[in-house]
Order: structure tokens, then C-alpha cells, then sequence
């Protein structure tokens, strides 16, 4: 851990501040009266519910509230520049901001796509802050993007540099907008959610950054997040929010081992931790804080088949030379094959870019493959027609990684939700609108909710919605991309027992894209496990997490980070192997994947491509 002195001056402070929002119902005040310091070479974490204001100070700060309709009714926001006195940011005119943006203060947001500027590509986005704020020239600026690209561990990062935000994934790009905040070592870094979208192999890596950044400038950091395992692993100090006030402050090992506030014990006890479903073979709902003993029973599900994926292959082109020829193919997905019961759960784990969501997306006809079957409740999928397709849609629905991309602006949020419900009954039912409002109470949004436009929520609020609307229509199979990645812990706990009440009541199955191991463990049955773009382990979710065969498997185990600061991970000594690349030339011929059985429906790629002394490496 981090020896901060707080002898010396803050870096900058919070003090008293008040942030309101105008909406239909009259202001509503986004932060109520919020004080903190943040100090040189210190890392303080705030957590608390999605809407508890934590996002709300830290855009304060960079007074980017300015353009997200919030007022600063009042309080100080002091910052260090080096002058003689601080400056209050609260006073200070866009043209100060505008130096400080980007240079002494960055900020990794918590939405990469909203974040990045779809019109321009990478490489010019990571260069022009580097021209701007250090006035570097182009050949220096390219230079120190690379390197930060490299950093971040994007593979192929000259290619990378000439792609556009679209043509990467979602760990992809947050990956990138990590690097821009990096790229002119700031005194202040606000990393808002800042690995949400990432596996925990890279989650570790861009924490282990940012130690190193700390270690070698001095830089503070003010880290918002709804993980605990995180907050354990890299916080200095906590402070807790809840609905716009902060309600608790101290050390981490204070906040983690004597809790003062019944709330913060209730978001501790709402983390899933790695091992606690150990000695059990089937998923079951988590028991909460406050809650009434769970009368729920472990969900067996069926034996019968609802999803039969064989030899799934996705490939995508790539365009080169002046021309803008096809010159070789990112194999995404290379043969995959499984199996879903109806009321079972299959999860889906991996690196980011290893293939799992655009898996996901095939399987939907979003993306057509080169080959493969897809059959569900006993229909070819990849045979229907556009017409046959529509119908067939009610069936199988999808939350997408990113809400705020996969919600319309303009469209209030109830009719929204309301959709599916228009687009596969009848348009005029009265009961629409009832069916919404319960589903916004199951996904724990206020219905006063159903007024309000996408821009009006925070991320994870956004998420719940995106939920509710995939539950609308009932449908046999949900795949869940990264469905509860936004949400902070307690309202993450309350939507994993909701979609496993439905299992067990509607047997509704999953297929599961997740990064978050302790998640998996909690929501499966099956537990496939992805590396460049072929399944290397897949199983039963207690053969897989008890018994993990796959060395890759193993390196995903020992990236989880602990929700307990006396166990933290030694970040900064892990040593991680580059990720090779998943582009081939054309005419490639992929090997088929081959399997070896090692424990009752247990799997193990044996032509796999991970080498096990690099993982050890990473172990």
C-alpha cells in the first residue's frame, strides 16, 4: 500500500459542494453539500450507488457539468497549479479549463464510446492532446502514442493507430481512452469506472499503470467505482456516497473492517466474492443485507436443449493499401461450439477481443457468420428469412454492453421499455404501461424514471433500463453482454437474483458474456472459457472454477482481485505476455478445434495456442 503523507497540501479539495439538475419535476440536486481533499501520490476511491453523486463531483471538478446541464449552486473547487495559491475551478473561466483539461487534471470516463469522437481515428485522438498541452511534433506525438497503446496492451497498435472507435470492442476502446488520460502524465487523474468494460487480466495491468504512474510523479488519483474488489486492491482512502451526500470517510482497511454506516455494510455484503459458491454445483440467489431469509432453491433447470451452437465461425475483413483491397481477415470466432438447457445459464469469460460478444451477436443474426449452426428450440436461426427472423427475435433477447449506445436519446425511457412489448402484441393494450412500471420496480429504478430521456441517468442507471427492455417480451433466451458490468454492487445483486428468479420461475435461459469471474460463479450452470476466439476449457461452473485445467483458466483466476485490503494482489510485480494477433492473411485455413475430455462434460482445448510458460508468468 501506498505511504501517503498527508502532512503535505492537498491537491485539490472539495468544499461544500452543491450540484442541481433541471428536470420536468423541478430541480433535483445532484450533490448535497460534499467535502474531500485529495492528496499528492494518493489514491482516493469513492463508491456508492449508481446516482450517489460520485460521477457528478468529479465532472465538477473538471467543470465538464457545465456542459451536462448541472448548476454549481456553491462550494469551492480548489486545485494546486503551482501558483502561489490555489485556484477555485468553480470561478474559473473555460479558457483556464481548457489548459487544465487534458494536461493537469485528466479523466478516463466511464462510456468509451461516448467518450471517443467517432469522425476521427485513434491515432489522431491520442495525438492531438500531446500536440496541444507538451507541443510535440507529429513524428514525437505518434511516437508516445504508440508507446502508450503498447502500455495499455493493445496488440497491433501501428494498425490501431489508422481504425476508427467502431472497429474496435468495448475493452477495446477503453483501453484507449485510459491511454489518452495517461498520455500527458497529469498531477490529477479521475478515472471514472475506469475498468468496468475490461477482463481482470487487463484490469490489473491498468491498475498496476497507474501505481506506476504514481510512483514515478507523484500524480493523485481520484478513483470512482462500484467494485470493492478494486477498492481494496489500489485505495489509499474511501469515501462513501449515498444519494448525493457523502455519509462515510477513512482508510480502506477502516472502511473494509469496521464499517460505520448500515449502508456501507450493505455494500460490502452485496459483493460477490471469488470461492463462496465452492462445494456447490448449481447457481442460487444472493442473500442481501436487509433482505428476508431467501426461500429460493438452488435452479436445477432442464436436461432439454434450447441453444445448439456448432462450429460457429465469424471472420471480419480488413481493407488495406490504396486501393482498399481485402488483404487478410480478423478471425473473431474460430469453430465454437455449445450447448444451452432450457433454464440454464451458460456464461461466456475472456479477454476482451477474445471473441465472446461477437459470439453473442452471431447467435442473434446480428452478424452473419461464415459458418456454422444455430439452433434454437429447434429452429436453424441462420436459415430464415428477414420475416421469419422478426418473429422469431421474441424469442431470443439482448442486453448490449453499452447502454447509452443501445438507447435511443430522443425516445422517453418508458416507451422504450414498452417496444418489444408494441412490436410483438397489440399496440393499444391499455396494460402496456403497467407491465413497464413493474418493470422498472424489479430492476430497482423510481418510476418517476419513465419520464426521462437517456442523458438524464447515470450509466448504471442507464443499464437497468436496457435490462427491463430485454425482459419485456419474455422471451426463452436472453444474451447478457456484459448485463450488470455498469452497476454498482447492491443494485448488481438485486438484478442477478431477479434474472435468476425468472430462470427459476419462467425457466428463461442465459447466455452470459461476462468478464467478472465471481459473477460467472454465481449465475452458472456452464462455464465456457474464450481465448482468441476459440473456447480452451469449458464446463461444469464447479469442475471449471474448482478444478481449472486450461492454463489460461488459471491466469484468469489469479487476476480477480480480492475484496479484502490485507490480501492484495502484488499488481505492480505481475509480468503479463502480449496478446498475439487474430489477423490472417487471406486463404488462411484454420486448424478445427480438438477436444480431450477430462472430468464428466469437461473440456479442454488440446490444440491451443496459450503458451503455459508465459502463464506462469502471469500467474
Amino acid at each position: 500500500m501506498l505511504d501517503v503523507t498527508r502532512s503535505s497540501p492537498p491537491i485539490a479539495s472539495i468544499r461544500g459542494l452543491q450540484v442541481a439538475f433541471c428536470t420536468e419535476d423541478g430541480p433535483v440536486l445532484g450533490v448535497k453539500d460534499v467535502s474531500f481533499d485529495i492528496h499528492p501520490g494518493e489514491t482516493l476511491c469513492v463508491v456508492g450507488e449508481s446516482g450517489s453523486g460520485k460521477s457528478v463531483s468529479s465532472m465538477s471538478l473538471m467543470r465538464l457539468i457545465d456542459y451536462s446541464g448541472g448548476i454549481i449552486q456553491k462550494g469551492e473547487l480548489l486545485f494546486d497549479t503551482g501558483a502561489a495559491a490555489p485556484v477555485d475551478l468553480a470561478q474559473a473561466d473555460q479558457a483556464l479549463m481548457r489548459q487544465i483539461r487534458g494536461n493537469a487534471i485528466s479523466m478516463i470516463f466511464q462510456e468509451p464510446m461516448t467518450a471517443l469522437n467517432p469522425v476521427f481515428t485513434i491515432g489522431h485522438q491520442l495525438t492531438i492532446g500531446l500536440k496541444l498541452h507538451k507541443g510535440l511534433n507529429s513524428q514525437d506525438a505518434r511516437a508516445r502514442a504508440l508507446e502508450l497503446l503498447q502500455q495499455v496492451r493493445i496488440p497491433e497498435p501501428d494498425r490501431r493507430m489508422t481504425q476508427y472507435p467502431h472497429e474496435m470492442s468495448g475493452g477495446m476502446r477503453q483501453r484507449v481512452v485510459i491511454a489518452m488520460a495517461l498520455a500527458c502524465e497529469p498531477k490529477l487523474l479521475i478515472a471514472d469506472e475506469p475498468t468496468t468494460a475490461l477482463d481482470v487480466t487487463v484490469q490489473a495491468e491498468i491498475l498496476s499503470l497507474i501505481n506506476q504512474l504514481k510512483a514515478e510523479t507523484g500524480t493523485a488519483v481520484l478513483f470512482i467505482t462500484h467494485d470493492m474488489g478494486v477498492v481494496a486492491q489500489i485505495a489509499d482512502r474511501v469515501v462513501v456516497m449515498y444519494r448525493g451526500d457523502k455519509i462515510e470517510e477513512g482508510p480502506v482497511e477502516a472502511i473494509f473492517d469496521a464499517p460505520q454506516q448500515a449502508y456501507t455494510r450493505a455494500l460490502l455484503a452485496a459483493v460477490p466474492r471469488l470461492g463462496e459458491m465452492q462445494g456447490t454445483t448449481l447457481p442460487e440467489p444472493m442473500k442481501l443485507v436487509g433482505e428476508a431469509q431467501s426461500t429460493s432453491a438452488p435452479i436445477t433447470g432442464t436436461d432439454d436443449v434450447l441453444l445448439k451452437v456448432e462450429n460457429l465461425k465469424v471472420r471480419f475483413a480488413v481493407k488495406g493499401g490504396l486501393l482498399r483491397r481485402h488483404v487478410a481477415n480478423v478471425h473473431a470466432v474460430e469453430d465454437v461450439s455449445f450447448t444451452i438447457n432450457k433454464g440454464q445459464t451458460l456464461s461466456l469469460v475472456g479477454e476482451s477481443g477474445c471473441g465472446k460478444s461477437t459470439a453473442g451477436r452471431a447467435i442473434m443474426r446480428l452478424l452473419h457468420p461464415q459458418s456454422g449452426q444455430v439452433i434454437l428450440d429447434g429452429q436453424d436461426m441462420m436459415a430464415l428469412s428477414k420475416r421469419q427472423l422478426r418473429a422469431a427475435r421474441r424469442d431470443v433477447q439482448m442486453i448490449f454492453q453499452d447502454p447509452f449506445a443501445s438507447l435511443n436519446p430522443q425516445i422517453q425511457l418508458a416507451e422504450q421499455v414498452a417496444e418489444p412489448l408494441r412490436n410483438f402484441g397489440n399496440r393499444r393494450d391499455p396494460a402496456i404501461m403497467d407491465r413497464v412500471a413493474t418493470l422498472f420496480d424489479r430492476v430497482g429504478l423510481p418510476r418517476a424514471f419513465m419520464r426521462r430521456y437517456p442523458h438524464e441517468l447515470s450509466g448504471g442507471q442507464r443499464q437497468g433500463v436496457a435490462i427491463a427492455r430485454a425482459l419485456a417480451p419474455a422471451p426463452k433466451l436472453i444474451v447478457a453482454d456484459e448485463a450488470v458490468s455498469a452497476l454498482d454492487v447492491s443494485v448488481q445483486a438485486q438484478v442477478l437474483n431477479l434474472m435468476m428468479e425468472l430462470q427459476a420461475d419462467l425457466g428463461v435461459s442465459f447466455l452470459f458474456i461476462s468478464h467478472d469471474m465471481a459473477v460467472v460463479e454465481r449465475v452458472s450452470h456452464q462455464v465456457g472459457v474464450m481465448y482468441l476466439g476459440r473456447i480452451v476449457e469449458l464446463g461444469p461452473r464447479a469442475a471449471v472454477f474448482e478444478n481449472p485445467h486450461h492454463p489460461y483458466t488459471r491466469a484468469l483466476m489469479q487476476a480477480v482481485p480480492i475484496a479484502d485490503p490485507r490480501k492484495r494482489h502484488l499488481i505492480d510485480s505481475l509480468a503479463f505476455r502480449p496478446i498475439p494477433s487474430p489477423i490472417k492473411p487471406v486463404g488462411h485455413t484454420a486448424e478445427p478445434s480438438q477436444y480431450q475430455q477430462v472430468g464428466p462434460d469437461h473440456w479442454l482445448l488440446t490444440n491451443n495456442h496459450y503458451d503455459a510458460a508465459d502463464a506462469s508468468q502471469t500467474n
